[in-house]
C-alpha cells in the first residue's frame, strides 16, 4: 500500500473519528462552564457630583443662623486672616 492509502484508513478509522468527536465535546463542554462562571465586566461609575460646584459658606448656612456658624472656630481670627 501507499502511504496515501495508509493516512486514509488511519483518518477514516472509527477509532480516531470518535477520538475527535470526543475532544470536541470536551472543549465545548469547557468553554461553556467557563463562559457561564466568567465573572461579567464591571464598569467604575463616575461620580456626577465631583464635577459640579460644591456651594460657599454663605449659601449653606446652619438652621441655627448665621451668627451660629461663624462661631464655629473657623473664623479670620482664629485663622490669622485680614477681611478685605
Amino acid at each position: 500500500m501507499s502511504l496515501f492509502e495508509i493516512v486514509k484508513q488511519v483518518i477514516f478509522s472509527w477509532q480516531v473519528i470518535v477520538a475527535v468527536v470526543v475532544i470536541v465535546l470536551y472543549i465545548s463542554i469547557v468553554s461553556y462552564v467557563a463562559r457561564s462562571y466568567h465573572r461579567p465586566r464591571t464598569f467604575k461609575k463616575i461620580n456626577i457630583n465631583v464635577f459640579k460646584k460644591k456651594p460657599s459658606n454663605a449659601t449653606a448656612l446652619p438652621a441655627e443662623g448665621p451668627e451660629e456658624a461663624h462661631s464655629s472656630g473657623d473664623s479670620n481670627d482664629d485663622l490669622g486672616l485680614e477681611e478685605a
